[in-house]
């Protein structure tokens, strides 16, 4: 009988479990230690940062869903992973022993890294639903009293497409309450074109933003490397090819949501052969740590190089589906492992993606998400805005029920072509 503890419990980690328990024997035990019982569906965050969302309209309780499919779940929360004793310290000073662990604990927000940045400073967030409920108050504000506003992705952010759609969001909820006209915007990205995204464009993307940004009257500044942020404006150096500086920018700003760098969280940080110097986990193609092999990794949480160098440091997005296609792989090959076998599952790494505009938006799909590509396709239309909502509906539901994927999706993925898995190569070299 095996023990496998999946650490963390959001987009990644909750699917996670709920995997593996579709794939290991009955006798084996799943456990999820998580900060809190609640999941939040966090690309659901932009429309609660304007007042489209409330709280409880994206969250699920994962008590019922965790008893109802067998899995422990340890809301305590991790204080330490003692990776060589097989071991995760909690934060109320117990421990819970495995035989294997998925780290899938999502980033650590980096706002220390530069003067003034953060909730509680001088810019707004929505990576959290914390954070996405007190930028709908700071939004309210800036209704009652319209000032110029900065939305962008300092240097470092890996995470490009929530920028993007609350630039759109917000400048539609702006228009909604008849304020558009008093509202100068700024798109600030370290990205080093528009619709870079991490992942040197997808399809069209350049073209598409570019144009989407310019019909909405949205200036924007790439190569951007933040100096800091100050009550009222964004001071931001715009760089050349070489690095040098090309112009310095002070950004009047009343209202500024930028998306952070990320690193690992404090939990896993700094255990050598583990983790890189940002704290983020290394694993090998079958999302397995080689230097403590009952170890896998999934999400955003996972050390992936950037795409190339660029005058300011660009990361590399982990997208929904890209996130599911690591936690199917690793399913696979801890249920090998479980059996005495060795690990041969891959994930396909493809993205697809949703980015909602308020009233349109722009779909891409990557296969895989990092080039060269078989598939490199963008297109636009209000079409996404329906079924982004529709996806955030029935990913809620996935939560709520427990299942981590439905025959209905399985028939939806295998129609359009995409799969999560590489084909199993069955030789075990």
């Amino acid at each position: 009988m095996a023990h496998v503890v999946v650490l963390g419990a959001g987009l990644g980690g909750t699917i996670m479990a709920y995997e593996l328990r579709d794939v290991l024997s009955r006798e084996d035990r799943v456990s999820v230690i998580n900060k809190g019982s609640v999941y939040s569906f966090v690309p659901s965050n932009p429309w609660v940062a304007v007042g489209w969302r409330e709280r409880e309209a994206i969250e699920v309780d994962l008590v019922p869903a965790c008893k109802r499919r067998d899995i422990a779940l340890y809301p305590q929360g991790a204080k330490r992973l003692h990776a060589a004793e097989n071991r995760v310290e909690l934060n109320d000073g117990t421990s819970v022993d495995y035989d294997y662990l998925v780290i899938a604990t999502g980033p650590e927000l980096a706002f220390d890294e530069i003067e003034g940045f953060g909730p509680g400073a001088h810019t707004q967030s929505v990576c959290h639903i914390d954070h996405a409920l007190a930028a709908k108050d700071a939004f309210d504000k800036l209704v009652a009293k319209p000032g110029p506003v900065v939305i962008g992705a300092v240097q470092g952010a890996s995470c490009f497409g929530p920028a993007y759609e609350f630039a759109f969001i917000l400048e539609k909820a702006l228009r909604d309450a008849k304020v558009r006209d008093k509202v100068p915007m700024t798109f600030v990205t370290s990205e080093p074109y528009i619709g870079h995204l991490g992942l040197d464009g997808v399809g069209d993307t350049k073209g598409l933003l570019e144009a989407a940004l310019r019909s909405k009257h949205i200036k924007w500044i790439t190569n951007a490397k933040v100096q800091k942020f100050e009550d009222g404006k964004v001071i931001a150096d715009e760089l050349n090819e070489d690095g040098s500086v090309k112009t310095t920018h002070e950004v009047p700003s009343t209202y500024t949501m930028m998306l952070p760098a990320f690193r690992g969280v404090e939990a896993v940080r700094d255990i050598e052969g583990l983790t890189n110097p940002r704290g983020f986990i290394l694993v090998d193609r079958h999302q397995q740590n080689q230097k403590f092999q009952n170890v896998f990794s999934v999400g955003v949480c996972v050390a992936i190089p950037p795409m190339g160098k660029t005058p300011v440091p660009v990361g590399v997005p982990k997208t929904g589906f890209m996130i599911e296609s690591m936690v199917t792989a690793t399913a696979t090959n801890i249920a090998r492992l479980a059996r005495g076998e060795t690990p041969n599952a891959e994930g396909t790494w493809n993205a697809v993606c949703l980015a909602d505009f308020g009233d349109g938006g722009i779909a891409f799909v990557a296969q895989p998400q990092i080039p060269p590509r078989n598939v490199n396709w963008s297109s636009q239309g209000k079409w996404v805005h329906a079924a982004k909502i529709g996806f955030e509906k029935y990913f809620l539901h996935k939560i709520k029920s427990g299942t981590a994927e439905p025959f209905y999706e399985k028939l939806a993925l295998q129609v359009l072509g995409i799969d999560k898995l590489k084909a199993v190569k069955f030789d075990d070299e």
